[in-house]
C-alpha cells in the first residue's frame, strides 16, 4: 500500500486519470462562478412568484408539515428550526432563526407571514429572544393565501439536501407577497431593497390589469402610488417613486411623523412647546435615533432642544423633544428633519429571481409575473380537481350500476371462488372498470337501503355538474381570469387593512429644500463669489499648492509662462486658465479620491489647495490637479488614473463631470498603494508608461489594453514592475509626438514616442533614457507638447523650460544636464495647463 501511494506521488500510472491539471485562474473563475450563483439563486434573492427567499419557503413548508395552522396552539421555535435544519436547510441554525424572526415581527412586514407568542424584537433594535423560549404558528394569510394550495399539485416538489424529503420549489401564493412583505437580499455582485406595499392596492392593480393588460402607466401608478410601511410615517411622492415603479431602481423619500403640542416638564414648572414623534421611517431604530439626536445636540450641531424623552408604551410611539423657552418649534422640527434620518430615503432595488435568472423588474413586470404564475397555478389546481372529480364520478357509476343489477352482483360474486375472480366476472359481465370493480367488492350493506342509493344519484349529478364546470374553466380563458379576479376579491375582503403610509405631494420640491438647506447658501455663496470676480482674471495653481485668482497684469509680472534657469523662483505653475468659463477644476489625493475644487473663494483671500476641499479631505495628500475640458471638448476623452503598482484604469469624462460638493472614491487601492499620475486620455493617442530604471512601455488607447471601467474596478497592471523598480509616471501623446523625461541627476531628455515600440499590456517594453552615473534613475515624465514645463528641483529650486526648444532624440540619445548643485536632485516635472 505504502508502494502505490508513493507511485501515485512520484507521476507514476497508478494516478493516471485522477489528477487533471488545469489553470489556476480558470478554476477560480468556475469556483467564483459557482458560489456566486449559489448565493444568488439559492439564499439571497426571491422568487418572483412567491416573493420568499428558499429559506423562508422552507420554514413555512415545514410548519404546514408540522400542522402549526392558526387554529392549533404555538409550538417552541427551537421545534420549528430543528425540522427546518434536518429536512430541508443544512445551514447554522441561528440563520433559519433570524429569518423566522423577520417574518414574525409586525414592524418589518407589513402582513406578516407567522404568529408569534413571546419576544421577537422592537424597532429599538432589541434582539428577539433565544429560540428555546418563544413559540409561533402560521399567520392565518400565510394559511390561506400561501399555503393552502399546495396539496392539489399546483407546484413541483423536487427532493431535499440528502434525497430524504421532497420539498416545494416555490409555493402556491394566491397573492404577491414580494410587493405585500418586500424584500432586503444581498447577493454577489447585486442587490435587491423592495419596500412593503397595501394589499388593497396591489390587488386593484391585478384586477385592473387582468381586465385591461394594456394599462397605461399612469392608471397603474395611481392604482399603486407608493410603498405602504409597517411602521407608518410619510413619503414623499416625485420622480424616486416614479422612477422605482417605472424602472425598478429609484431613491424614495420618506420621513417621520412628527407633531407640536404643549407639555408639562414637571410640578411648578412652565409649560413648554415640544416636538412629539409618533412614528419613525422604515427601518429606523428608535433608540438609535435617539441616540445619535443626542449627540448632535451636545455638540452644537442642533439648538433649542432642552430635553430628549421616549415615552412610547404598548398603545405606540412617542418620542417628545422638548424645547427651550426661546427656541422655535417649527424651526427645530425643520432642523430635525433636515439634519437626522428622521426624513431618510429608500434605495428601492425592485430585483427578483424569474425562471431562476436575477431581474430587475417594473411594478408592472412585476405583476404580470405573478398573474403568469397564479394562472398557471390555477390551472393546474383545476386540472387536479377535474381528476378527482372524474375518478369519483368513475366509482360513483359503478356502485349506480351495480345497485341497478343488485341480484346479478350478489350471485356473481357468491358464485366466484375468491377476489379476484369476482373482480373479473363483475368487469365483464356489467362493463365495470377494475377501480369500479373493486368499489362495488367494497362497498358496505348499508349502500343497499333506499336513501344510501338516493345519496349516490345526487352525488353523481353534482359530480357531472362539477366536471362540466372544471371542464369549462380549462377551455374559457376568460372564465378562468374571472374566478381569479372573484378569488383576489375574496382575499382583499379578507385581509385588506387602511394604509398606514400617508402620502405627500411634490416630494422632488421638499426633497430639493432639504438639499439647499443640507449646505446653508454654499452653492449660493460660491456663484456669488464668482459673479464678484473679473472675467478677464485667471485662475492660478502653483507646484506648491497656492491657489490664487489674478489679473492679467499681475500674471504679466510672474512670468510664469516663460523659461527660466534653475533658481530660487516662486514654485513653477501647473493651472493657469481663464476665469471667464467658470472651469470645473478636480483635485485628485493619494488615496483614490476626487474633489471639486472651490477655486471660486480665492478671489477675496488666495490661500493654500486644503482650505478649497470638502472637509472629508482633510489631512489627504493631493496628488494633482487637473481642470476638466469644456462640455464641448469631452467627446472621445476620459481620465486615466495610474497607481504605484503598476495598474492603469481608465474612467469616462463623463463620471467627473457630475461630482457633487463632497468627495468621491474613484480607485480602490490596495495597502501601502497610492495614485501616482492622473492622464487625460483621447481616442487614438498612444500611452506612455515610465519607471524608474529607464524603462518605458508603449501601448494603444484601445479598449483591448486600457478599458474603460466603473469606479469600483482597481484597473488591469500595465507595467509588471522588477524588484526595487517603481512608477514614475504617465503620457498621453499624439502621433509623431514626443515625451519629456527627467533622472534625478538632472538629465532632461525629448524623447520620440516614434522611438518605442507599441508594446501589449504586461510587457517589459524598452529602455527610454541611459544614466551615465550611478545610481541615477528616472523621477517623472510628461507630455513634450506642453508650452511650459516647470522642473522642481530640492525643497525651493526650480527652473522653467520649454520643450519645444530641445533636440528630439531617441532611446540612444544622452539628453541636456541641467547644473545641480552638490547634494541636489530633481524631484518632478510639472507641465503648465493652460
Amino acid at each position: 500500500m505504502a508502494e502505490e501511494r508513493g507511485n501515485e506521488r512520484n507521476g507514476t500510472p497508478n494516478g493516471e486519470g485522477r489528477i487533471e491539471p488545469i489553470a489556476l485562474h480558470q478554476e477560480m473563475q468556475r469556483s467564483y462562478l459557482e458560489y456566486a450563483m449559489s448565493v444568488i439563486v439559492g439564499r439571497a434573492l426571491p422568487d418572483a412568484r412567491d416573493g420568499l427567499k428558499p429559506v423562508q419557503r422552507r420554514i413555512l413548508y415545514a410548519m404546514h408539515e408540522l400542522g402549526l395552522t392558526p387554529d392549533r396552539p404555538y409550538r417552541k421555535c427551537a421545534r420549528v428550526v430543528g425540522d427546518v435544519l434536518g429536512k430541508y436547510h443544512p445551514h447554522g441554525d441561528q440563520a433559519v432563526y433570524d429569518a423566522l424572526v423577520r417574518l414574525v415581527q409586525t414592524f418589518a412586514s407589513r402582513h406578516p407571514l407567522l404568529d408569534g407568542h413571546g419576544n421577537f424584537g422592537s424597532v429599538d433594535d432589541d434582539p428577539p429572544a433565544a429560540m428555546r423560549y418563544t413559540e409561533t404558528r402560521l399567520a392565518p394569510i400565510a394559511n390561506e393565501a400561501m399555503l393552502d394550495e399546495i396539496a392539489n399539485d399546483t407546484v413541483d416538489f423536487a427532493p431535499n439536501f440528502d434525497g430524504s424529503q421532497q420539498e416545494p420549489t416555490v409555493l402556491p401564493a394566491q397573492l404577491p407577497f414580494l410587493l405585500l412583505n418586500g424584500c432586503t437580499g444581498i447577493a454577489v455582485g447585486m442587490a435587491t431593497n423592495i419596500p412593503p406595499h397595501n394589499l388593497g392596492e396591489v390587488v386593484d392593480a391585478l384586477i385592473a390589469l387582468i381586465r385591461k393588460p394594456d394599462l397605461t402607466d399612469e392608471k397603474l401608478l395611481a392604482l399603486v402610488p407608493g410603498p405602504d410601511f409597517p411602521t407608518g410615517g410619510e413619503v414623499l411622492l416625485g420622480s424616486g417613486v416614479r422612477d422605482t415603479y417605472l424602472v425598478g431602481r429609484g431613491s424614495i423619500p420618506m420621513r417621520g411623523v412628527a407633531h407640536i403640542e404643549e407639555v408639562q416638564p414637571g410640578k411648578g414648572r412652565h409649560r413648554r412647546s415640544a416636538v412629539v414623534i409618533t412614528e419613525l421611517p422604515y427601518q429606523l431604530s428608535k433608540a438609535g435615533w435617539i441616540e445619535k439626536l443626542a449627540e448632535q445636540v451636545n455638540d452644537g450641531k442642533i439648538g433649542g432642544i432642552a430635553d430628549i424623552r421616549d415615552e412610547s408604551d404598548r398603545d405606540g410611539m412617542r418620542v417628545v423633544v422638548e424645547l427651550r423657552r426661546d427656541a422655535s418649534a417649527e424651526t427645530v422640527l425643520g432642523e430635525l428633519q433636515r439634519r437626522t434620518a428622521l426624513q431618510s430615503n429608500f434605495g428601492a432595488i425592485l430585483l427578483a429571481l424569474v425562471n431562476g435568472q436575477p431581474v430587475q423588474l417594473s411594478l408592472r413586470r412585476m405583476l404580470e409575473e405573478f398573474l403568469a404564475y397564479r394562472e398557471l397555478t390555477l390551472v393546474r389546481r383545476t386540472r387536479h380537481a377535474l381528476q378527482r372529480c372524474e375518478d369519483r364520478l368513475e366509482v360513483v357509476e359503478g356502485l349506480i350500476k351495480a345497485l341497478d343489477a343488485l341480484p346479478q352482483v350478489i350471485a356473481m360474486i357468491t358464485a366466484a371462488a375468491d377476489a379476484a375472480s369476482a373482480r373479473a366476472s363483475l368487469q365483464v359481465h356489467l362493463d365495470l372498470s377494475e377501480r369500479q370493480a373493486d368499489a362495488v367488492l367494497a362497498m358496505p350493506l348499508r349502500r343497499l337501503t333506499g336513501l344510501e342509493q338516493e345519496s349516490l344519484r345526487k352525488e353523481s349529478e353534482e359530480l357531472r355538474q362539477e366536471r362540466t364546470r372544471l371542464r369549462h374553466l380549462l377551455e374559457d380563458r376568460g372564465s378562468l381570469l374571472e374566478a381569479m379576479v372573484a378569488e383576489f376579491k375574496a382575499l382583499r375582503k379578507r385581509f385588506a387593512t387602511p394604509r398606514r403610509t400617508r402620502l405627500v405631494e411634490g416630494g422632488d420640491d421638499l426633497v430639493a429644500q432639504r438639499a439647499a438647506a443640507i449646505r446653508p447658501n454654499a452653492e449660493l455663496q460660491r456663484q456669488q463669489a464668482y459673479e464678484a470676480l473679473a472675467t478677464d482674471s485667471r485662475l492660478v495653481i502653483q507646484a506648491d499648492g497656492a491657489v490664487k485668482v489674478v489679473s492679467p497684469q499681475v500674471l504679466g509680472r510672474l512670468h510664469l509662462d516663460e523659461p527660466v534657469d534653475l533658481g530660487d523662483h516662486p514654485a513653477p505653475g501647473q493651472v493657469m486658465v481663464p476665469v471667464a468659463r467658470q472651469p470645473q477644476v478636480l483635485a485628485f489625493t493619494a488615496d483614490g479620491r476626487v474633489a471639486l475644487l472651490r477655486w471660486e473663494f480665492a478671489g477675496q483671500q488666495p490661500g493654500l489647495l486644503e482650505r478649497f476641499l470638502p472637509d472629508s479631505l482633510d489631512g489627504a495628500t493631493v496628488v494633482q490637479v487637473m481642470p476638466l475640458p469644456e462640455g464641448g471638448e469631452s467627446g472621445g476623452l476620459s481620465l486615466g488614473l495610474l497607481s504605484s503598482d503598476g495598474r492603469f484604469k481608465r474612467l469616462p469624462l463623463e463620471e467627473f463631470q457630475e461630482l457633487s460638493g463632497r468627495a468621491a472614491t474613484v480607485l480602490k487601492l490596495k495597502e501601502g498603494v497610492v495614485l501616482q499620475r492622473v492622464v487625460l486620455c483621447r481616442e487614438g493617442e498612444d500611452l506612455v508608461v515610465g519607471s524608474s530604471t529607464g524603462r518605458m512601455l508603449r501601448l494603444p488607447l484601445q479598449d483591448s489594453q486600457v478599458p474603460l471601467m466603473g469606479r469600483t474596478a482597481q484597473g488591469p497592471v500595465l507595467m509588471r514592475l522588477l524588484p526595487e523598480e517603481r512608477v514614475v509616471g504617465a503620457a498621453c501623446v499624439e502621433a509623431g509626438g514626443s515625451v519629456l523625461l527627467a533622472s534625478s541627476g538632472g538629465v532632461v531628455k525629448r524623447l520620440s514616442l516614434d522611438g518605442l515600440r507599441r508594446c501589449q499590456r504586461g510587457d517589459l517594453g524598452q529602455i527610454g533614457v541611459r544614466f551615465s552615473r550611478r545610481g541615477d534613475t528616472l523621477v517623472d515624465l510628461c507630455d513634450g507638447a506642453a508650452s511650459v514645463v516647470g522642473v522642481l528641483v530640492g525643497e525651493s529650486r526650480s527652473g522653467r523650460l520649454v520643450p519645444g526648444n530641445l533636440d528630439l532624440q531617441d532611446p540612444n540619445g544622452a539628453g541636456l544636464e541641467l547644473s545641480l548643485r552638490p547634494g541636489e536632485a530633481v524631484r518632478r516635472l510639472i507641465p503648465l495647463l493652460a
